[in-house]
């Protein structure tokens, strides 16, 4: 009873390990499995259209436009080219055979690559006033920038930053200051020349201030002067007047009185 089912074990173990054996052969090299099929694999530059049967070969149709198939395969559909994004240019065309091929445009470099080509691309960063440029970017780095030290100056272009300009070894006056940015600003000292027109510009204008003063004062006085005159000339002129009409006045006064002293004689 024990040999039976030992034997039927084994029965059962040899035949599953044949079945195992047939269904996990491997094919050869150029083909691939299609059900119980080793069928043979399309060349590069098109997709399958019909797997293989047992009284028939893989059929194969070329790849569209716009699509590549770089190597033998077993797939019904070529690769999608690729397309360039922004930053980036076409280096090499698309073809049935293998697919486009980008790189990062001047002024950017690539963060992501696949193959010989870029896929994605940043812009080089711009440095800023108060730094240099201490590496400049590629293709494949960013820029990288140097902060300027005490002294000296960068406009965000420069390679190296420079030293302010020593105005006074120039023989010149400091406008203004330099500053990380920018250089010292610096003007002509003014001359003996201008010193001296400056000094008589300014007395003048002492001098007419002083002359209008002057006048001024004088026509307030000889208006006063004129004015008293005037009235002078005006209470002179009102005394005959005043005395004749005194004496007319004492003349009615002597009538009446005389008159009075008759009527009272009466």
């Amino acid at each position: 009873m024990t040999s039976r089912s030992s034997m039927t074990v084994t029965s059962v173990l040899i035949l599953l390990m044949k079945l195992f054996s047939a269904s996990s052969l491997p094919c050869d090299r150029g083909q691939y499995q299609s059900g119980d099929d080793c069928c043979s694999m399309c060349p590069a530059g098109r997709q399958v259209e019909k797997h293989c049967t047992k009284v028939r070969n893989t059929s194969c149709l070329p790849c569209t436009a716009g699509t590549f198939m770089n190597q033998p395969t077993a797939r019904t559909q070529c690769y999608t080219c690729l397309r360039c994004n922004a930053g980036l240019s076409l280096k090499t065309t698309c073809t049935t055979t293998s697919d486009a091929v980008c790189e990062p445009l001047e002024g950017f470099y690539c963060v992501f690559s696949k193959g010989d080509g870029c896929v994605r691309a940043h812009e080089h960063r711009s440095c800023q006033p108060g730094q240099s440029i201490r590496k400049k970017g590629t293709a494949s780095s960013d820029t990288l920038c140097s902060r300027c030290p005490d002294g000296t100056f960068s406009d965000g272009t420069l390679t190296l930053c420079r030293p302010h300009t020593q105005c006074e070894l120039k023989n010149l006056r400091l406008i203004k200051a330099g500053n990380a940015a920018a250089d010292a600003e610096c003007g002509e000292k003014s001359s003996n020349r201008t010193g001296i027109v400056i000094d008589v510009v300014a007395f003048a204008v002492v001098v007419l201030l002083l002359g209008a003063v002057l006048f001024f004062l004088y026509k307030t006085m000889w208006k006063r002067k004129r004015n008293t005159e005037e009235q002078s000339a005006d209470s002179h002129s009102l005394e005959p007047v005043n005395v004749r009409n005194n004496i007319v006045d004492a003349s009615e006064q002597q009538k009446d009185t005389t008159a009075l002293i008759q009527t009272c004689d009466q």
